[in-house]
């Protein structure tokens, strides 16, 4: 019942010789043991339902992770890309149910990962990574890589880098992590010079301008490569977002950074999970299901070509990598 039970007023017995019974008045039943008794069945039944619901409910919690009832939940961006139906497939066939989390922005994920909500996330690069464990004191880590996109250099003025003339300007995106990348390249490349060791927080500031070949001009990510038309820029770093809006063929670019060169590094897109289920033998199994040829040919295809397949890299050098990101994203504070 939902309320307390109200006491009844117990009823004064009349002697027969002050009332005489009456034979058609009904007699009055105490009910007090029956009701006693139902009580007790309905509580009973209550007990007996809670129980096998309580079962129910655990057993979902209790399954082996990857199983039916318990999916390996991925969070990522672009649930229907084309080599996650195929992931999902191939998973199941190998026996690990999994389920993938849609996101709409970049910003929830690790959140989401750290607090358990999901067990695994592919979305981000190791950059990325390095800067959320550091800004808010987590330890999420690398178990697998899955792909870099090589950042061009594009020109309408030159067929080749080396081309380029000694004193040229080139444009490059002004934001934080694209424009350090961009840097990166150039000096890849040949035609700039850093003071220092180039780290994933390089700026133009560091660029030794009597040594390097090149000018470096700093524009929004969406300017580059409209710059190109400009007769005073000779080249110009692309950011692979806006390479098709351009009408640019990835293709077309006259230098790209190597996938597996130091500079690329930060930006390997990895497969990342909390730091006490870096060595679980069913996420280790995901991450290898994923390399196979018939899921990386559909990210490939996906990407316009543009992906650099990153699959080699065990998950202790893509921590080794993280590590030292973070360290340099300290030394930047």
């Amino acid at each position: 019942m939902t309320g307390p039970m109200k006491d009844r007023k117990r009823e004064t017995t009349m002697t027969s010789q002050q009332h005489p019974i009456d034979p058609e008045e009904p007699i009055r039943v105490n009910h007090t043991v029956r009701t006693i008794v139902i009580s007790l069945v309905v509580i009973a039944l209550v007990a007996v339902a809670g129980f096998f619901g309580y079962r129910a409910l655990s057993s979902g919690a209790s399954a082996p992770k990857g199983s039916a009832s318990n999916p390996v939940k991925i969070g990522v961006v672009g649930a229907t890309d084309p080599q996650w139906p195929e992931f999902t497939k191939k998973a199941q066939k190998a026996g690990i149910h999994v389920k993938i989390v849609d996101f709409q922005d970049y910003t929830s994920e690790n959140p989401a990962l750290d607090s358990g909500e999901l067990d695994l996330n592919e979305f981000q690069h190791l950059l990325y990574l390095a800067n959320y464990n550091v800004k808010n004191g987590k330890d999420l880590q690398p178990i697998g890589a899955t792909a870099v996109y090589p950042l061009g250099v594009y020109s309408d003025k030159v067929k080749h880098v080396k081309d380029i003339a000694a004193g040229s300007t080139v444009a490059i995106p002004n934001d934080e992590t694209n424009q350090a990348r961009a840097l990166g390249v150039l000096k890849a490349a040949g035609l700039i010079r850093l003071r220092s060791a180039w780290t994933a927080f390089s700026t133009p500031a560091d660029i030794d301008t009597a040594s390097s070949k090149v000018k470096v001009t700093a524009l929004k990510a969406e300017q580059v490569a409209n710059s190109l038309k400009d007769p005073t820029i000779a080249a110009g770093v692309v950011n692979n977002d806006y390479v098709a809006d351009a009408g640019l063929n990835p293709k077309d670019a006259i230098y790209q950074d190597d996938a597996q060169s130091v500079e690329s590094r930060p930006y390997i897109n990895v497969f990342v999970a909390r730091k006490s289920d870096v060595n679980d033998a069913t996420y280790r199994k995901l991450v290898s299901i994923f390399h196979s040829m018939s899921v990386l040919d559909k990210l490939e295809s996906n990407s316009g070509g543009t992906a650099a397949l990153a699959n080699r890299f065990t998950a202790s050098q893509l921590q080794g990598f993280l590590s030292g990101i973070e360290k340099d994203a300290r030394a930047t504070k």
